[in-house]
């Protein structure tokens, strides 16, 4: 059987030899038990949540997109090491398009979008790769987190279930893919070193919390910002006669008629229940439950409005924190990925070529940071003129703008080094013997008519 044009029929030859298919790692496979409580305790606790509901929480949906959309927007260049050693953009037929536009239906951003919703939702990314005739991987998918499975082989060899999608070519159900046609990104191992855990996790409490908060608050403002009270009668009345007073107390008096005159009689009298401090506290509630899920999602929270931004800190340093505590992994970890994937860094063999995330569009700098880092790079020699018109401003290059410059009075450390070993480096330098005027030739000896002459050839024409 043949599957985006990769022959797949290696796995019936090693069912061949006796061996069980594959061990779905979800049971007791290889000694590992994965676990499917929203939180550790949740089951006995009767605590539900599911992805659906959760994602309906504004913290966790701008926490997901921020970082999804953030990383998306960014170029993936493919690079080349060159004979100096350094990184240096390139370009190639066998892989460049497919950077650009990794399948059919979906352009880069969207594809990098997907590949870390799924990640960050469901906790693992799986990407099917499709290969021409010539075994050159030339589309990639995103599967769908709930269709694909992985399975453990008792030798230890790594497959995939796959059941049916028909935007990525797989038409058959439960389809076996080894390993090597699968980009799986793990979130993070915590269970199975093969299933990862997403942050909703961690959070998902919070989430529904803060839900519960906006719900109460949203039946709260329905009921005219009155809060429930107490109808009183002077002697007792029985079960049926309270209710029907409370069902008719309800339909006339709450709602979209809160405020209405209501005529009480037979001692009948009002009283409403006051709201505790805590109860009020209804904002401090949410932006808690929000921060929460920032933690978990390692987001700060000044990104997705629910604090200030840290004062006297600029753009350049927020963007370089933001990158270092949230983004920086699941890059790396991409990067990686399409390394491995793409077969442009193989196991043995010195990686010559690879793939890069081009950090200029994520870690922008203002006009004033911009100007004094050219400045500074020019003027310690680190860029030519032209390097720094590129780099910073996106400027071409000038006549004259090649050579980085230096100002004369620095010295090598090979020129220090010498003088720190002379006997005493640190003496004043003795000024040059100067050098005796030449005489003239006896006046006698010169005809009357050459002196000025040779006067001039000797010291020169005075003004």
């Amino acid at each position: 059987m043949r599957l985006l044009g990769f022959d797949i029929s290696r796995a019936p030859r090693r069912r061949a030899k006796g061996l069980p298919m594959v061990t779905d790692t979800s049971a007791f496979g290889g000694g590992w038990y994965r676990i499917f409580e929203s939180f550790p305790g949740a089951w006995q606790r009767n605590v539900q949540y599911t992805t659906d509901n959760v994602l309906t929480f504004a913290a966790v949906y701008s926490c997901v997109t921020l970082i999804a959309q953030d990383i998306a927007k960014l170029c993936i260049d493919l690079v080349q090491l060159d004979a100096d050693g350094i990184w240096q953009e390139t370009y190639s037929a066998a892989f460049s398009p497919l950077l650009r536009k990794p399948n059919h239906y979906q352009t880069r951003i969207k594809f990098i979008e997907q590949w870390l919703i799924s990640k960050l939702v469901w906790g693992n990314a799986y990407v099917l790769k499709e290969r021409d005739n010539r075994g050159v991987v030339v589309s990639l998918y995103v599967l769908n987190p709930q269709c694909a499975r992985p399975f453990v082989a008792p030798d230890g060899s790594v497959f995939y279930g796959l059941s049916p999608d028909y935007l990525s070519g797989v038409t058959t159900a439960m389809t076996m893919v080894p390993a090597s046609e699968i980009i799986h990104d793990v979130m993070v191992p915590i269970y199975h070193p093969l299933c990862g855990v997403s942050p909703i996790t961690a959070c998902g409490l919070a989430a529904l919390q803060g839900l519960q908060v906006q719900t109460n608050s949203a039946k709260f403002f329905a009921n005219g910002l009155q809060p429930s009270g107490i109808l009183t009668a002077p002697g007792s009345i029985d079960d049926e006669e309270a209710a029907v007073m409370q069902e008719r107390w309800m339909r006339q008096y709450s709602g979209e008629k809160t405020g209405k005159v209501a005529v009480l009689g037979n001692g009948l009298k009002y009283e409403a229940m006051s709201m505790s401090a805590v109860d009020a506290q209804l904002i401090d509630q949410l932006k808690w439950t929000a921060e929460n899920v920032c933690t978990a999602f390692h987001v700060p929270p000044y990104k997705i409005g629910i604090a200030a931004p840290p004062a006297n800190t600029t753009v350049e340093a927020l963007n370089i924190e933001y990158y270092a505590q949230c983004l920086q992994n699941p890059m790396e970890s991409i990067e990686a990925l399409l390394d491995e994937g793409l077969g442009l860094s193989k196991e043995g063999q010195k990686q010559t070529m690879g793939t890069e995330f081009d950090l200029d569009d994520l870690l922008k700098m203002d006009t004033a940071s911009k100007t004094k880092a050219a400045s500074d790079a020019v003027g310690s020699g680190a860029m030519s003129p032209n390097e720094a018109r590129l780099r910073f401003f996106d400027l071409g290059p000038v006549d004259g703008g090649e050579s980085p410059y230096l100002q004369q009075q620095n010295y090598s450390l090979a020129a220090l080094a010498k003088r720190d070993a002379q006997p005493d480096p640190f003496a004043s330098a003795k000024p040059p013997a100067s050098t005796p005027a030449p005489a003239l030739p006896p006046a006698k000896d010169i005809p009357i008519g050459d002196l000025e002459a040779t006067a001039i050839a000797l010291y020169g024409r005075v003004a």
